[in-house]
């Protein structure tokens, strides 16, 4: 079994007759390279007997929960809002975890999770009678940190010295698991099966005598599982020989952006250019407000025709509409120049795209739209205008 090749099919499954077809700036995303992708994924639910979830951080879209939910187990939140999302939208598994939780939060987590991890052993007691209290059946877990992480960007690095993520070994000796059903880990960031290989070897040196105790373990997320040249065999033979290791234990994974990995465009337009040296070509989004990873990570978007700057005749920085002086998305460059009216089409953008979208400035949220190559046109999932901003202020 290999993985599906879908950055290949990128550009032929968002045709210019559908870019051209919305209103920008707006996100486009794909049912055929996301339902692509859960099937691989269910496929290597149905190879390993692990059950796979859907990590609403990355992509939260309630239009395409019921496609997802064909194939996903259910889905993994960061907090009540979440866990109540996936639970009245997603009909699966509601598995939910955050670094820690009021009581309030605690009492909405309760009614909409089957499963909740906590971040230390002082949130799961601090919590346990409210859980005992509310007679519901909950899984437990508790959230440790492997000790091993190849994470390059500091900011996504879970494992880093002085982290908030996860219990250190030398906090559980000695303390009661009888009330703990898992263990939940997580140090990856978009990479292979290789570096879950060494993060699993560093996972059950140091926490490999409790796990005789547990029912499950969940390996968290970041697994770039339908990336054209992930290793999907290995990943199914490093899960088959751990829950042969440790006599048929449940194997969870989470991950988000392998579920809609290159499935949505960001199609933003031209509005104005400015000659300079470079030329800036004004457009209607925001990297500050539509594509904050642009900034933070930072992460370069590929955009249709476009290539680095100076290998093409004609060089843009793509200046963006927020007054933050640093709101662009970078220099490219085109074979023809660039004018007013012209549409960009930015590349694998469902992921980590609008579900972190702000406001900032009162810049228009886009639009999100979806479609499927047996239509003829783009379905508009929402619109937003100034309601939208006004109500989150007043």
């Amino acid at each position: 079994m290999t993985g599906t090749p879908s950055h290949a099919l990128a550009i032929v499954d968002y045709p210019k007759a559908f870019t051209d077809q919305v209103e920008t700036p707006c996100y486009l995303i794909s049912e055929d390279v996301v339902q692509r992708n859960c099937e691989l994924l269910a496929e290597i639910q149905q190879q390993t007997g692990a059950k796979i979830l859907l990590a609403l951080k990355a992509f939260a879209l309630p239009a395409l929960f019921p496609l997802i939910g064909k194939y996903l187990k259910g889905i993994c939140a960061s907090g009540p809002i979440e866990a109540q999302l996936g639970f009245e939208e997603f009909k699966g598994e509601v598995h939910t975890y955050a670094p820690a939780f009021s009581a309030r939060q605690m009492e909405r987590v309760i009614r909409f999770s089957d499963h909740i991890v906590f971040n230390s052993t002082s949130q799961y007691l601090t919590h346990l009678p409210a859980i005992v209290q509310s007679g519901k059946k909950v899984d437990i877990g508790l959230r440790v940190n492997p000790g091993h992480s190849e994470v390059e960007t500091d900011l996504y690095n879970p494992c880093l010295p002085g982290s908030r993520f996860g219990i250190a070994p030398e906090a559980l000796e000695g303390f009661d698991l009888s009330g703990i059903s898992g263990l939940h880990f997580h140090a990856l960031c978009e990479q292979g099966a290789d570096v879950l290989v060494r993060v699993l070897e560093s996972f059950e040196a140091r926490f490999g005598s409790y796990l005789n105790q547990i029912q499950w373990v969940n390996f968290g997320g970041g697994h770039h599982i339908t990336k054209s040249d992930y290793d999907v065999k290995l990943l199914c033979e490093t899960i088959h020989a751990f829950i042969k290791r440790h006599d048929n234990i449940e194997v969870y994974l989470e991950p988000g952006e392998a579920v809609v990995l290159n499935g949505g465009v960001f199609v933003t337009s031209v509005i104005d250019v400015i000659e300079g040296s470079p030329h800036i070509a004004i457009l209607d989004s925001s990297a500050e407000t539509h594509m904050p990873d642009v900034l933070a990570m930072p992460y370069r978007p590929e955009i249709v025709g476009a290539a680095p700057a100076g290998q093409l005749d004609n060089t843009y920085s793509l200046g963006c509409i927020s007054c933050l002086a640093g709101d662009s998305i970078g220099t490219y460059s085109f074979e023809k120049p660039l004018q007013a009216g012209d549409r960009l089409v930015l590349t694998d953008m469902a992921l980590y795209s609008f579900v972190k979208n702000t406001t900032f400035n009162g810049v228009e949220l886009p639009s999100l739209y979806r479609f499927s190559l047996k239509n003829q046109k783009p379905e508009l999932i929402r619109s937003f205008g100034y309601e939208d901003y006004k109500s989150r202020i007043a």
